[in-house]
Formats: structure tokens, C-alpha cells, sequence
């Protein structure tokens, strides 16, 4: 499954450049006569330019800045053709600009951030786009205005691709904050009732220790011991709980992040001086997975770490990420506790 996934992904970007160079390969042909001034080369060089602001490597400039600097550079060459090169306009629009400007308006719109911006930026990526065809306006007025028409109806074709795939993000980030919510209430039950009883426990040895004072005072010292060492296990297992909660108020995985977090997790755990192994194969760390299935995968490797480190201290802990057909398993086996013997042996894990 995860093969076929990235054979199709590779087979899209494949698709995608090859759409590219055809649409900058008509325009190097289209519209070419002898007649046509320095104005007829111009798709060659603004379609180029304007995909290459597009396909830019990293995350800088930010996605406004690039479809401001293209926004701005096409109407200014709009200005400038109608200006300078009337009544000779022909042959200067670019295919190539035209679906640069509107793969820039979908993505402008899924991913800029703030909603002013997003306006600001859409609005002037449209513009842009429907004024090119205005381009032709002083050989050809109504095939200008027929064209400009014509994408105006592309502009909102993108501007709704682009508002659905933001949609989407937002209902996706909302339902990993609700499952995130689910686990810390769940958490909070656990620790409620774990402190509940602990401290019936302590209730009743200290009942039992007024009792016997009287009647046997040499065994309220064992009992006071008891109390004692109660006390600081319930201390230590609710801040064990708290911070965990503090971790999933503060510290929440971000999309593609999973397996430095599970390395983090597990250098955390070997700072105590425990014996971890972290095996991730490599198909497990190029499966594109979802952001729920990577919340499951740190809370599944968490909760067993920790159940290890409070019922089983000084145990070697092995932790495997491996795909198994269309699943992505997730293994933690622990050996049994430094000093005691386990019954069912060891290699007793958590399995998801």
C-alpha cells in the first residue's frame, strides 16, 4: 500500500512537469510571426520566472511573499504591455504565468494563515489573473474581454479548490484536538482514581495504626513505615501523571514529526539509566501517515514506557516500528524487572 503510494505521488510530480513544459512549449510556438515586436517573447521569460517563484525549495519566502512578488510582476508587466507596446499586444499572454497565478491562488488560500492576509493576497492573485487576457485588448478587444470572462470563472474554480483543502486542514487539526482532549480526561480518570486509592490505603493503615497502639505498639512502626513509603509512591506516580498531561497541554506532535518524538521519548527513558532500543524499519519512517494514526503511535509507545518504568523498573525495553501489509505495527517488549521473577517470562510487550 505504502509502495503504490509512492509510485503515484512520484507519477503526479512527474504528471505535473511535464503539464508544465507543455504549457511553456506553447508558448515558445503560439502566436509567433515576424511582425511581432520584443513584446512576443515575453511568455518565454514571465512564465519561467513566475514557476520558478512557485517551485522556490524551503519554506522561505513564505507563501504570501511568493504570490505577492508574482501577483505584483504580472500586473506590472499588464501596465507596462499596455503602455509601452499598444497597439502591438499580440502574443503576450502567457499560458504558462496564467496557471502559475492560479496554482498560487489555491495554495494562497489553503495555506496562508491569517484570514486578512489570505484576502489581501487571493484578491491580487485574481486581478492578476483575469487582467491578462487584457493584454490582447488593443489588436482584439472582444476576444480580451471574452477571455478575461473565462478566467474569471478558472479564478473561482481555484479559489474552491483552495478553500476546500483549508477546510479540510481545519477539520482535521480540530478532530486531533478533540482525540488529544478524549486522552488527557481519560488521564485525569486514571490519576483520580489512582490517587483515590492510594490514599484509602494510607486511611486505613493509619486507622489500623491508632488501634494497635494501645493493644500492640510494636507494630505501628511497621504500619507508620507503610504510610510513609505510600505516601511517596503516590507522589511520584501523580507527577509522572501531571507531567504527562503538561506534555499533551504543551508539547503536541506536529504532522511528520512522530519519529523524532518516539526518539525522544525513548532517550528520555534511557536517561534513567534503562536499557531502550528504538528499531524503526524504513518503510515505517516513509509511510505518509495520518495525524491521527501519529497520535495513536507516541501515545501507544508513551503509555507502555511508562507502565514499564512503574511495574517493571531496571527491565530492557525494546521498541520496533515495522509495516506489516496495509498496518503499521508498533512493538514494545520488556524483559522482566531487575531482582524478580516473571511469570510469563520475558518478551511480555504492547502490541497496536
Amino acid at each position: 500500500m505504502y509502495s503504490e503510494t509512492r509510485l503515484l505521488r512520484r507519477a503526479l510530480i512527474a504528471a505535473g512537469w511535464i503539464l508544465l513544459l507543455t504549457v511553456w512549449l506553447l508558448d515558445v510556438f503560439a502566436g509567433r510571426a515576424p511582425h511581432y515586436r520584443w513584446t512576443s517573447w515575453l511568455p518565454i521569460v514571465s512564465g519561467p520566472l513566475a514557476c520558478a517563484v512557485l517551485l522556490w525549495p524551503g519554506r522561505r519566502p513564505s507563501m504570501q511573499v511568493r504570490a505577492a512578488l508574482v501577483a505584483g510582476g504580472s500586473l506590472a508587466l499588464t501596465v507596462a504591455i499596455g503602455v509601452f507596446a499598444a497597439p502591438d499586444g499580440a502574443g503576450t499572454w502567457g499560458l504558462l504565468e496564467s496557471v502559475v497565478l492560479l496554482v498560487l491562488l489555491s495554495r494562497a488560500v489553503r495555506a496562508v494563515p491569517r484570514p486578512g492576509i489570505t484576502a489581501v493576497v487571493s484578491v491580487a492573485l485574481a486581478v492578476a489573473v483575469i487582467a491578462i487576457p487584457l493584454r490582447w485588448a488593443p489588436t482584439n478587444s472582444q476576444a480580451a474581454i471574452g477571455w478575461s470572462l473565462l478566467m474569471t470563472l478558472a479564478v473561482g474554480a481555484a479559489f474552491a479548490w483552495g478553500l476546500r483543502a483549508r477546510l479540510l486542514e481545519e477539520q482535521r487539526a480540530r478532530d486531533i484536538a478533540a482525540v488529544r482532549q478524549r486522552e488527557r480526561l481519560e488521564l485525569a480518570h486514571d490519576l483520580h482514581d489512582f490517587v483515590t486509592h492510594h490514599v484509602t490505603g494510607i486511611i486505613v493503615q493509619a486507622n489500623a495504626a491508632l488501634t494497635l497502639r494501645h493493644i500492640a505498639p510494636e507494630q505501628v512502626g511497621p504500619l507508620l513505615e507503610n504510610i510513609a513509603r505510600s505516601g511517596s509512591e503516590s507522589l511520584d506516580s501523580m507527577r509522572r501523571l501531571v507531567r504527562v498531561l503538561r506534555e499533551d497541554d504543551h508539547g503536541s506532535i506536529r504532522p511528520g514529526q512522530v519519529w523524532s518524538e518516539l526518539a525522544r521519548l525513548v532517550s528520555e527513558f534511557s536517561a534513567n539509566e534503562a536499557d531502550v532500543q528504538l528499531r524503526m524499519a524504513v518503510a515505517a519512517r516513509e509511510a505518509r501517515l495520518a495525524p491521527e494514526v501519529e497520535t495513536s503511535v507516541h501515545r501507544v509507545v508513551q503509555e507502555a514506557l511508562t507502565n514499564v518504568r512503574r511495574h517493571a523498573s531496571g527491565a530492557a525495553v525494546a521498541v520496533r516500528v515495522d509495516v506489516d501489509g496495509h498496518r503499521l505495527r508498533v512493538e514494545v517488549h520488556n524483559t522482566a524487572p531487575a531482582g524478580s521473577r516473571s511469570v510469563l517470562g520475558p518478551g511480555v510487550g504492547t502490541r497496536a
